[in-house]
């Protein structure tokens, strides 16, 4: 609070007469203007379309209350008003229209003011876009969010709360969860944190691993992202994950790094292989094995026909993904976003520069995680060393690693491992896919739940029978990628 009283005071003493300030915390906002306003002995006066204009502070009174219910009535008091207040207008931006330029009119005469003594406005609301007429008369003021500290102490002061309503019961809580919770909630206002951190701990009592994904997603909803980007709420466990070796140890060297910041913090990773060789799992479970939220960002819902939003959608989910840092940040398919072509009137290239800079200058803790079919579709500037702390080729899974992924998707649907010969079946599935394994065991217990009979091995050994794997279906595709990766990127497994 006293960084922002400070900030403010230095906003006021460059004598500009119209301030702007979006925040959703109004209460906030209008505590730290009547703080400044009483130590520099000036009179605040807020207005509302309900209440009108009403003095802040003590002796408060709201002698043109009434009259001043309308915003125009109001702004002719404020520009007949020869002493340095401040007026403080919330919500007014339904009215700042081509509709009410009269209203325009008395809000720019009033920001055009001079004098010593004029009166100083400012403009308090969610979201607000100032007419273009008054848009270089006024000065944009943000509150400073929390820092980790900050929200450390606001985290215990809640915990210190339910101590008090509960007979002296503590919060149940470990230093690294408790850490983790703070790191999540950072990009939050004030008010927002308090109430997140509240409802973690209501409920039980208590700050565990399993509260972590839940904070996450209220944080998402919180902030409003919906649109080009989604939350992924169920993140893989890398227990869930067959294969993908050094991949994995390389996540682990570096994990601590990521979370605990630093000059060099890993900046993400881009996964190229076959299709349903796993990339989108290794994704969430990047997501999982750090506790962070997962968001993916759809490149067909950022792509819109009108000149310029394809690029803003993109720079807006940027930002977003920023402010839900830290985070993963997951671009599925990237190809098909970043692909060059001369069709698109130039789009895919200015879609290109724009998250080519935002990945070199950005500050926040963003991992980001592409993943990548058609590698040849990608331009160079994308994949040229520097861009991504790695590239890896995730390849068709080993016989050994097939029989992981059976395992796995047996233990899954509850099928007891003694029914079947993991061995065998891992080298019958020779050239497929994790996913095709997957859809081997799913069309097994079909096969079975048909005859009226319990999943066994000979149901999936037919399952596989009857699949053709991608490997043979597009085999002369699979050989050129694979002579492609051989020499540019970090095997996988």
């Amino acid at each position: 609070m006293k960084n922002d009283i400070h900030d403010l005071g230095l906003v006021l003493d460059s004598k500009v007469k119209l301030v702007l300030i979006e925040s959703w915390e109004e209460a906030r906002v209008l505590e730290l203007i009547t703080g400044l306003a009483i130590k520099r002995s000036h009179t605040v006066y807020q207005w509302t379309d309900v209440d009108g204009l009403q003095r802040l502070g003590f002796g408060a009174d709201s002698a043109d209350a009434e009259a001043s219910q309308n915003p125009e009535e109001a702004l002719k008091l404020i520009r007949r008003d020869m002493h340095p207040n401040l007026y403080v207008l919330c919500d007014v931006h339904p009215y700042l229209n081509e509709q009410n330029p009269k209203l325009i009119r008395l809000l720019k005469e009033v920001a055009m003011r001079s004098e010593a003594f004029a009166p100083t406005l400012i403009l308090l609301s969610h979201a607000m876009t100032l007419p273009p007429e008054v848009r270089r008369y006024a000065a944009r003021f943000e509150l400073a969010l929390p820092s980790e500290d900050e929200l450390g102490n606001i985290v215990r002061d809640e915990a210190a709360r339910w101590t008090q309503s509960n007979q002296g019961l503590r919060v149940r809580t470990d230093n690294r969860t408790l850490g983790q919770l703070v790191k999540n909630l950072r990009g939050l206002t004030h008010g927002e944190a308090r109430v997140l951190a509240r409802k973690v701990i209501v409920d039980d009592g208590a700050i565990t691993q399993e509260d972590i994904p839940e904070l996450n997603k209220a944080k998402f909803e919180l902030l409003d992202l919906e649109g080009v980007l989604s939350f992924e709420y169920d993140t893989a466990r890398f227990a869930d994950v067959g294969g993908l070796r050094r991949f994995k140890q390389w996540l682990g060297q570096r994990q601590s790094a990521f979370t605990q910041g630093g000059a060099d913090v890993p900046r993400g990773v881009l996964l190229v292989g076959v299709q349903g060789g796993g990339k989108s799992l290794a994704a969430k479970a990047v997501a999982g094995l750090w506790g962070l939220p997962l968001l993916r960002l759809d490149f067909g819902a950022l792509y819109n026909k009108y000149f310029g939003e394809t690029e803003r959608n993109l720079r807006q989910a940027l930002k977003l993904a920023s402010m839900m840092s830290p985070c993963v940040l997951w671009m599925d398919e990237i190809e098909k976003g970043m692909a060059t072509g001369e069709g698109d009137g130039g789009v895919s290239q200015r879609v290109l520069g724009t998250l080519l800079t935002w990945m070199s200058e950005r500050k926040e803790p963003v991992f980001i995680v592409a993943t990548a079919n058609a590698i040849d579709r990608l331009p160079p500037e994308l994949v040229r060393k520097g861009r991504f702390d790695e590239m890896f080729f995730v390849d068709l899974p080993a016989e050994e690693v097939r029989g992981d992924i059976f395992r796995i998707h047996l233990e899954r649907r509850e099928l007891p491992l003694e029914r079947f010969d993991l061995p065998a079946l891992a080298a019958a599935a020779n050239g497929f896919t994790g996913a095709e394994i997957e859809q081997a065991v799913v069309s097994a217990v079909y096969a079975a739940q048909a005859q009226e009979a319990a999943a066994a091995q000979a149901h999936v050994l037919q399952a596989l029978r009857e699949t053709s794997p991608l490997s043979v279906v597009m085999a002369e595709d699979l050989q050129a990628l694979r002579h492609w990766a051989q020499q540019r990127t970090v095997p996988a497994d």
